[in-house]
């Protein structure tokens, strides 16, 4: 049978000495970015597999981070976990994921069997703003995205971001807006919502009001067609010219329900969403939305979690406006045969 290769294969490999290794493997960021490539490249060139049992007997940790998302079938957290994963591995870390299913209960059940494992420390995006629960001080945890409890978080500021859309769509011409927020027990849903009213009528104050219309559903596709559906099946005067939606899979959702009624995007109805996730690109016509930084949220999450101490701080990350072709401008009423406004 083979010798398995050890730390001081992977050392003599790599030209550095075992403590280097045992730093990288240990995810400490001191590790000069030059030494730490070397020592990856000989762990994956020799196939070497630390002892993680042995390690976490000595340290009473291990080198996995927990990470516990609300729903794995929404493409944005899917895209978020594939980010952390790719963080954590360049960290010299595993990640172990699981999925609450929106659900507090299970969020807290998933988040103790991480500490049953000794995991390096948990990344949570909490189901709802009820939850969060009392967790040894020993093992950090770090919010994303939404808020889990009392622990710091990272996200993107989602007040500034839905400015961008309120600004966007206003500055089209469109004075009667539909916005389809997302569920009201979550911060970042709150917070989107009352962003984007706010950001209106202070547009009324100074310009022209808007005839603002808001439905509630959750983040998913069915709620946007729903929703949608509703809205644009009333006659032409009555609804609105543009739809702005809390996710991308609402817009998407109000996408389907627009072509299902053969009103165009965008010439008689604009949509937009928010996340950017990689359907957004793909959808016809393409989907105006605000862009989460994505990559960037998961290195800042790893890092705070992986820091000595840990970060204590919330960290807010600019949202950006990414303009397609499901935009355009307020469609402008024309005459009939008798002259009449149609």
């Amino acid at each position: 049978m083979a010798k398995m290769p050890t730390v001081k294969d992977v050392a003599v490999h790599a030209g550095v000495s075992v403590g280097t290794v045992s730093r990288v493997l240990s995810g400490e960021a001191a590790v000069k970015p030059v030494l730490r490539e070397k020592v990856n490249d000989a762990i994956s060139a020799l196939g070497y597999r630390p002892n993680v049992t042995a390690r976490a007997l000595r340290t009473s940790r291990t080198d996995v981070i927990g990470l516990v998302v609300p729903d794995i079938t929404n493409p944005f957290f899917a895209q978020l976990a594939a980010s952390i994963e790719r963080a954590a591995l360049e960290c010299g870390h595993s990640l172990m994921l699981a999925s609450s299913h929106n659900d507090s209960e299970a969020e807290q059940s998933h988040v103790s069997a991480f500490l049953d494992r000794s995991v390096r420390g948990i990344i949570v995006v909490a189901s709802s703003d009820g939850s969060g629960l009392a967790l040894p001080a020993s093992v950090p945890v770090i919010s994303l995205d939404r808020r889990f409890g009392a622990f710091p978080l990272v996200s993107t500021n989602h007040a500034q971001a839905a400015t961008l859309i309120a600004d966007h769509l206003y500055g089209l011409g469109h004075r009667r807006i539909a916005y389809i927020a997302g569920p009201t027990d979550t911060e970042a849903g709150r917070i989107r919502k009352e962003a984007f009213v706010s950001r209106l009528d202070g547009f009324a104050k100074t310009g022209e009001a808007v005839d603002l219309e808001i439905a509630y559903g959750r983040f998913d596709y069915e709620s946007g067609e729903r929703i949608a559906r509703s809205l644009l099946s009333r006659p032409a005067q009555d609804r609105p010219t543009a739809i702005a939606a809390a996710s991308d899979q609402q817009a998407i959702g109000a996408l389907r329900a627009a072509r299902d009624l053969k009103i165009d995007v965008p010439r008689k109805l604009s949509v937009t969403g928010f996340d950017d996730i990689s359907l957004a690109n793909l959808v016809v016509p393409r989907l105006t939305t605000i862009r989460q930084p994505a990559e960037m949220l998961a290195r800042r999450a790893v890092s705070l979690l992986l820091e000595e101490p840990p970060g204590t701080a919330d960290e807010m990350v600019d949202g950006s406006l990414i303009v397609r072709g499901s935009s355009g401008p307020c469609p402008q009423p024309k005459p009939d045969m008798t002259g009449h406004i149609k």
